[in-house]
């Protein structure tokens, strides 16, 4: 389409009336709102606004979805967000984008009826790679399930020229341009990182220029104050992005003529820049070129008049909501089966209920190893259900490095099991962006050490729910092996469950047996909450572990422990590698011990233990990740502060002694709790008189 079609076709009023209601909005906070300190955090749009609203004005496709930052309301008011909203969520009033939860800024919109704005996060770079797993989800839905009509929609990603140094939108990018998704990079120059000036961020302060030979991306760039070349510029990017051809990155140039925040006194800025950026105002720009045109002066006095009455009504309804209410506040950590389905994310929001298993097994004669447990699992779970989509690294052809997707890549097409790049934040927030698109992404992370690139991804996907007031949500399952096996190291002997029993939002099962890897793998694949799954290396193959297999239709559910051995005389709790341990040293006392296996973290099965030890009066807790403020001390607070008159000795722990994991076999088995320590422990416990 030429230049001077699109300019014509173009809905310039409408564009004016969100510029005047979002720069109406920009002065309220900044000069009546911020000093009232009825808005806490303030984040002007000011010079970034026109370009925006003419990007949100081609968002049109019912499966478009865009992710931005801080700064983007006005996208935001451009794909639908009402004004009060747009004015409540900064204030922290009921409704808006979280119910008072998150920074009034930090925006979602679920918005049914068309452009996604998804959830954005207070990270810098963190929206690049769930909005990548969208236009992921959507390449998968038009190739593998033929959903026609998903074919044109697109992922859309803002961020500023400092968001171009971070981890998320290399990653991004780099699956985006192999895997030629539907993928616009947005990218709003505006000189400064905050206080640090772009060329710290990139190699001469231009990412487009440095861009400029990477393969399978579209790269425009220009200025985005200049009405007609910004219209010109983004119309080009997303028509390329909708045809299919692979990702687009727009950059523009456009000033910020507030603060990075309405605390920022811009110091660091020189006059002459500040008065180079006022000169670069998109409004009197877009005001004398459609004056130019014809628009009528009087047309744009009545808008502004509009625009002010919107925003005044808007105030007044703002102010009046409530504030959040906070009986409240504990709701949608996760999802509970009485609860509303969150409007975006998962099956459940399109309609579709998992299959119903049971807690009944029916096993087969012959035995099997955690190994081939968890691949069996996966194999009949992608036989059920062709949203179910399994990626890592090394996990197609090679088949995982520790042989869990063996031959699934094969039996289920590359679409279905695939490798990804060597980027453990682009598989995690990808998983997101696939699970927002409405697939169940299943991800592995090789070890569970090398999910720590990905800690912010992880962190953000746990808290959606929350924080979006239940409008979003990411039910992904992550699978990682951790702990010692043949031998240890601090890098692939990693276990530290404890961490995600602290991200809050998150599932966490640590099967010990092959039958129990059945049942919680098919419960975390078959649920509506985020899930970590514990595969502990030593498990895998380990004879302990070796049960017959206990059918297709076998789960566990999350939160209940089983009880391996019944006694009076101790209790000994624990999960993974250490429940082998335990019921060998249970074995050699005459005594009886009863031994709990959690298999789950989060939720752990405190009824069970509780119970326990208000029988035994005694209890141990035994663990593999390091003894400081490891799982069990959670554990033995709950039991000081509810079983307390039941206790006949103090609760102890066994675990590592806060090292990392040895590569000498010698020195591993020394770091780990042994059999006899176990033993003596319980005798020390059974013989404490006070």
């Amino acid at each position: 389409m030429s230049k001077g079609k699109i300019l014509e076709i173009f809905d310039w009023e409408r564009a004016v009336e969100l510029l005047l209601i979002s720069r109406a909005l920009d002065e309220l906070e900044e000069t009546k709102l911020l000093p009232e300190r009825k808005v806490l955090y303030q984040f002007s749009a000011r010079g970034h606004d026109l370009a925006q609203i003419i990007l949100g004005l081609h968002l049109t496709h019912t499966h478009d979805a865009a992710s931005g930052y801080y700064r983007s309301r006005p996208l935001l008011l451009s794909v639908g967000l009402s004004v009060v909203d747009a004015l409540a969520g900064p204030m922290g009033k009921s409704g808006g984008f979280s119910d008072g939860r998150d920074i009034g800024v930090v925006c979602n919109f679920p918005n049914s009826a068309g452009t996604k704005i998804l959830p954005m996060a207070g990270g810098v770079g963190t929206q690049y790679t769930p909005t990548m797993g969208w236009a992921y989800g959507l390449q998968y839905r038009q190739r593998v399930l033929q959903e026609s009509d998903v074919v044109g929609g697109i992922a859309v990603a803002l961020g500023g020229d400092g968001s171009v140094a971070t981890n998320g939108f290399w990653s991004a990018l780099n699956v985006a341009t192999t895997q030629r998704l539907p993928m616009l990079f947005y990218i709003e120059d505006n000189q400064y990182g905050l206080s640090v000036p772009s060329v710290f961020q990139t190699p001469g302060g231009n990412i487009a220029e440095n861009l400029a030979s990477y393969k399978n991306l579209k790269i425009l760039s220009g200025d985005g104050t200049d009405p007609c070349e910004a219209l010109s510029l983004i119309s080009e990017g997303v028509r390329n992005t909708r045809a299919g051809n692979g990702p687009v990155l727009l950059r523009l140039t456009v000033p910020r003529l507030s603060g990075h925040s309405g605390q920022d006194t811009q110091a660091y800025k020189s006059e002459s820049f500040v008065e180079q950026e006022q000169a670069q105002d998109p409004l009197p720009k877009l005001r004398a070129f459609l004056e130019n045109r014809g628009f009528p002066s009087a047309k744009w006095k009545a808008l502004e008049e509009k625009s002010a009455e919107i925003v005044a009504s808007a105030l007044d309804e703002a102010l009046n909501r409530p504030e959040p209410d906070p009986s409240r506040l504990y709701e949608h950590r996760f999802w509970e089966e009485e609860e509303p389905i969150q409007i975006v994310g998962g099956l459940r929001s399109l309609g579709i209920s998992p299959h119903v298993g049971s807690i009944n097994d029916a096993p087969e004669a012959q035995r099997i190893n955690m190994l081939t447990a968890i691949r069996r699992t996966l194999a009949h779970e992608l036989s059920l259900n062709e949203r179910v989509v399994l990626f890592g690294e090394d996990i197609g052809p090679k088949g995982g490095v520790h042989g869990a997707t063996l031959g699934l890549q094969e039996e289920f097409g590359a679409d279905r099991v695939s490798d990804t790049s060597l980027s453990e934040e682009g598989i995690i927030g990808r998983a997101v962006g696939m699970a927002y698109a409405g697939l169940l992404p299943v991800a592995e992370i090789q070890f569970r050490k090398y999910a720590d690139p990905a800690h912010e991804q992880l962190i953000d996907c746990g808290t959606i729910r929350w924080r979006t007031n239940n409008r979003f949500a990411a039910p992904i399952v992550v699978r990682t092996p951790g702990g010692f096996s043949k031998c240890g190291d601090p890098w692939h002997s990693v276990s530290d469950e404890v961490m995600f029993t602290h991200a809050i939002g998150w599932q966490v099962a640590f099967p010990s047996n092959a039958a129990d890897a059945v049942g919680l793998l098919r419960s975390a694949m078959r649920s509506n909450n985020p899930t970590f799954f514990f595969e502990h290396r030593y498990l895998l193959d380990a004879p302990s572990a070796r049960v017959p297999y206990p059918g297709d239709e076998f789960v566990v559910p999350f939160g209940v422990a089983k009880t391996l051995t019944r006694g009076n005389s101790a209790t000994l709790i624990t999960w993974g590698a250490m429940v082998e341990r335990a019921l060998e040293a249970a074995s050699r006392i005459p005594e009886e011990v009863e031994v709990i296996d959690l298999r789950t973290l989060m939720p752990w099965d405190r009824e069970a233990v509780l119970q326990s030890v208000e029988k035994t009066g005694r209890a141990l807790i035994l663990h593999e990740d390091s003894l400081t403020a490891g799982f069990g001390a959670e554990i033995a607070a709950v039991l000081s502060s509810e079983a307390f008159l039941s206790l006949k000795a103090p609760v102890e722990r066994l675990a590592v002694r806060d090292i990392p994991m040895p590569y000498n076999v010698s020195l591993l088995q020394a770091a780990l709790p042994s059999v006899e320590q176990i033993e003596d422990k319980l005798y020390e416990l059974m013989e404490f008189d006070g």
